[in-house]
């Protein structure tokens, strides 16, 4: 089968197209004849730094559209040739991958393959940041970093649908904001953000923060917070060191910070995801939500959609063609 692999960690031209065998699934596993691929910042983290990178070679890509190939043992309530997005642990730049049945999901109805791709992770992830941990309560005020990329387009949308007072977004450039806008966006704040958000809520600040890069954009986060209000960190795209929640200098003590990883949440408490993900789907299946695709490559243009990604001018969703519909 073909696929796409890195030998070792670098710039996008590490990606290479290779042949590899056609994986078996295991017990509990399920073998998936790949569609799409949705591209991850994470793909990029992998790629430049080890991410997650158990051993090399190795296969990027975490989620997936297409079609149940083979069945593991112990499978059951899928069939071979439904209609499948998957969370998988890698592996899915390529034509065929494996993914615990846990993981793998039937297709909202109405819901293309296409479209599908952008379902494992965004949709699951903005729901769980909005709701299961941010515990958004109508009216409250949201601001969302990265709001013109997969997951904060969905961010806007959700944040809009459950009654926010205010929804505002910080993205890098103009050109991302006017974009984000269309979303479900109040304002979007362009680089700094701190001083429109007290400009923004008459001094108050905002209720809830969704924060994937981390660093100072974390602490200017923190700062940024009404009393009582919620940080919720799911990531750190800056890649700046870790630091402790237990550092009281840099926040006030009447706030809360909150953590989460979807594929953490897939390992440790499956049933919890799968709970999650139907909800979440239910959003794109009844139109609460659309999920932009703005750029599709063919499988072994990988290269091509991490150096959009990575260098932090893409907006929405990327997607690898891999069989197509």
């Amino acid at each position: 089968m073909r696929a796409v692999q890195f030998q070792e960690y670098g710039g996008p031209e590490v990606l290479r197209a290779v042949t590899a065998e056609v994986p078996e699934p295991g017990p509990g596993q399920v073998a998936v004849d790949v569609a799409y691929t949705g591209v991850n910042f994470a793909d990029v983290k992998a790629r430049a730094e080890g991410y997650r990178v158990e051993r090399l070679p190795y296969v990027p890509g975490l989620e997936v559209s297409g079609r149940v190939r083979a069945l593991g043992a112990g499978v059951t309530g899928l069939t071979v040739g439904q209609e499948v997005a998957a969370l998988t642990r890698g592996g899915a730049y390529a034509e065929v991958v494996l993914a615990d049945a846990t993981t793998v999901f039937p297709v909202p109805a109405g819901v293309d393959l296409r479209t599908a791709a952008t379902l494992p992770t965004v949709l699951p992830t903005a729901h769980a940041l909005l709701h299961s941990v941010g515990r958004l309560r109508a009216g409250e005020s949201v601001l969302v970093h990265g709001a013109a990329g997969g997951v904060g387009t969905v961010a806007g949308q959700l944040a809009r649908a459950a009654g926010a007072g205010a929804v505002f977004g910080v993205v890098s450039s103009a050109a991302k904001a006017a974009y984000a806008k269309e979303y479900g966006y109040d304002d979007v704040f362009v680089g700094a953000f701190e001083e429109p958000v007290r400009r923004a809520t008459g001094g108050r600040g905002v209720d809830l923060v969704l924060d994937p890069v981390g660093g100072d954009t974390l602490r200017a986060g923190l700062a940024s917070l009404a009393a009582f209000g919620r940080l919720v960190s799911f990531g750190n795209a800056s890649s700046a060191e870790p630091w402790a929640v237990g550092q009281p200098e840099l926040y006030p003590l009447d706030i809360t910070v909150s953590g989460f990883s979807i594929l953490n949440l897939a390992q440790t408490a499956p049933d919890a995801l799968r709970r999650l993900t139907e909800e979440a789907f239910a959003k794109a299946a009844d139109g609460t939500v659309s999920l932009p695709v703005t750029a599709e490559f063919p499988l072994e243009e990988a290269a091509e959609a991490h150096r959009l990604l990575g260098g932090r001018t893409s907006t929405g969703k990327l997607l690898l063609r891999v069989g197509g519909e």
